[in-house]
């Protein structure tokens, strides 16, 4: 790896300088050759093992942990930092730099008495899901490798310690500028510093001036709308929404109890620690506005509040136009040009009629979209009928859908295209769990079949049909803990 050290020259006052501490007995126990690309590695080696679990040094790294603070379950907590992460620095590739970090490289001055490692299950939770949301064309972080080692760690009971290598394009989240407005830390150089960086580095045709600042915090307001519009569309569910936990650039980042959607439930939970539910699926879309308002209070200091307030109007336009295209492109409606307000409103009751159709009849998020690749729209007797138990509720629907949808003149090419965009395969929290035991049973096979199934999520893959299923009613809605 090739490094350029940008973060760590140009900003001492962000990070602490820590070193990785080994893990016993590191071996492979996944990798992505599709993120190896990204910072041109070739295939995974001896020397690099060592070096990414901690155990060796890697050439032109500088390893550091990023303080920050921020907004948790809507409370402000003042410092928090990398606490289980240590960043070598910005490696460089084909199409640009990626920051590399080492998820569970032990402890930091911001761990908070905690071990900073990561255990073995949440390490290959994080890795499949980033590869998972990025070959589901979603905005995200991405994981390198999982290397496991025989290093006992105590959650709720004896574990062993794994590291996650991930890849980000920016470590950079909104809580940077919040540790360096609030409390004592109140410094407008500081949140400029910090500006003028992330301008530089990831906005380069922006100017660092008031101009500048304006125009990128409306397209961070617009990034995390489309964001969110992804989640929403595909049935993804991140679990915590802190503010420390939301890129400044609209990648999904920081995978703790995460959910994809089985039987759709537009209140579902996938977090233990979120009883009252305030990340809830159906929350994100008010949670990512929440958010970016905490943000823009940070950014008080160098931007006007008017020009911030603005900005944040455009989130529900942002977040509804992303959607309404994902959502018409999974029921194969044409997209308008130049649409109304009211026709926009006609689509979102349509599309939100099914969805409550889909809660009513408990039936699954994925595997029902995935029906439309099988359907015949010209046909007054739909394929997906025989899955509702009202049938008298979903033919009203239906008839409206089939006004809205005009004529198909090629119904082959239309079901491809609905197969090309509504998975067959997804991340099951189940088929993750099943991986996992297999994992520390020492068998690798489930967890690499399942990697490699979710690179191709929209293909058929006969072979691997089972992975397609719903969940058993053992794994039915699995709710996940922030241990990790």
């Amino acid at each position: 790896m090739k490094f350029k050290q940008d973060f760590f020259t140009q900003l001492p006052e962000f990070y602490a300088q820590v070193y990785p501490q080994g893990i016993s007995n590191p071996h492979w126990l996944a990798w992505s050759e599709d993120a190896a690309k990204l910072i041109d590695l070739q295939q995974p080696t001896d020397a690099l093992l060592q070096g990414l679990s901690g155990n060796a040094a890697v050439e032109g790294a500088s390893y550091y942990a990023q303080v920050y603070s921020g907004h948790q379950f809507g409370g402000y907590t003042p410092r928090l930092g990398d606490g289980r992460s240590i960043i070598l620095g910005e490696a460089l590739g084909p199409q640009g730099a990626w920051d590399v970090a080492l998820k569970g490289g032990g402890p930091t001055p911001y761990s908070r008495h905690g071990d900073g490692r990561a255990v073995m299950r949440s390490a290959v939770r994080e890795f499949l899901v980033s590869e998972a949301l990025h070959h589901l064309d979603v905005p995200t972080t991405r994981a390198l490798a999982v290397i496991g080692s025989d290093m006992p760690v105590w959650r709720e009971s004896q574990e062993t310690a794994a590291i996650t290598v991930r890849l980000a394009r920016s470590h950079i989240r909104f809580g940077h500028f919040e540790f360096f407005c609030h409390s004592e830390r109140g410094q407008a150089d500081k949140l400029t510093q910090l500006l003028n960086f992330t301008l530089k580095q990831h906005y380069p045709h922006l100017s660092c001036d008031l101009a500048g600042y304006k125009a990128w915090f409306l397209q961070v307001v617009q990034d995390t709308a489309k964001l969110i519009a992804h989640w929403q569309a595909i049935g993804f569910a991140h679990g915590v929404m802190n503010t420390d936990n939301m890129s400044i650039l609209g990648d999904s980042f920081d995978f703790g109890p995460f959910a994809f959607l089985d039987t759709f439930q537009e209140d579902f939970i996938c977090n233990h620690s979120d009883p009252e539910g305030r990340y809830a699926f159906g929350q994100q879309p008010g949670i990512g506005l929440w958010n970016l308002q905490r943000l823009a209070q940070a950014l008080t200091p160098v931007i006007p509040s008017d020009d911030l307030i603005a900005a944040l109007n455009q989130y529900q336009h942002a977040l509804v136009q992303h959607y309404l295209m994902l959502m018409r492109a999974k029921l194969g409606l044409a997209a308008r040009a130049n649409s109304t307000a009211e026709q926009d409103q006609q689509d979102l009751e349509l599309i939100g009629g099914f969805t409550v159709l889909m809660e009513k009849n408990q039936l699954d998020y994925s595997n029902t979209w995935r029906r439309f690749g099988q359907l015949d729209p010209s046909s007054a007797h739909s394929s997906l009928r025989d899955d509702f138990i009202d049938l008298k509720e979903f033919d009203a629907w239906y008839q409206t859908y089939q006004a809205r949808l005009g004529k198909v003149a090629d119904i082959e090419a239309w079901q491809q295209a609905r197969n090309s965009v509504n998975p067959k395969y997804i991340l099951r929290n189940y088929l993750a769990q099943e991986a996992i035991i297999a994992v520390e049973e020492g068998n690798l096979a489930p967890l690499e079949r399942l990697h490699q199934v979710l690179r191709q999520p929209f293909a058929e893959q006969v072979e691997h049909e089972d992975l397609a299923k719903r969940p058993p009613d053992w794994g039915q809605g699995l709710i996940m803990s922030c241990s990790s």
